[in-house]
């Protein structure tokens, strides 16, 4: 994961070397929900019998990953946050083939 997204700075720390925090604006989020895909789920249970990484499915997981996090910054910019500390990830089952994955952190004005 790159340190700045659209301009914001994602850190899993509670600060940020070098920075000062000057204002706490409060948790942010983004999620996404995922199905998996019949074509994708064939060649990856055919790898799975032979075994090796389920590329297709590591593939999913930072798209997923991605999109959860450029919704969590999309949040913070609108808090006029200048970067997102303490971020973590989370994930669950919604229904039978589908999860989300749910990013969350401190967004914060940072100098």
């Amino acid at each position: 994961m790159e340190p700045m997204v659209q301009g914001i700075l994602v850190v899993n720390t509670e600060t940020i070397p070098g920075m000062m925090i000057t204002e706490t604006l409060g948790v942010v989020s983004g999620s996404t929900v995922r199905a998996k895909n019949v074509f994708r789920d064939f060649t990856q249970g055919l790898r799975n019998v032979v075994g090796g990484e389920l590329v297709k499915y590591t593939e999913l997981l930072e798209e997923s990953r991605n999109e959860a996090i450029g919704r969590m910054v999309s949040d913070a910019t609108s808090r006029g946050a200048t970067a997102i500390v303490n971020v973590r990830f989370a994930t669950s089952a919604v229904t039978a083939g589908a999860a989300e994955l749910f990013a969350y952190g401190t967004a914060v004005k940072a100098e």
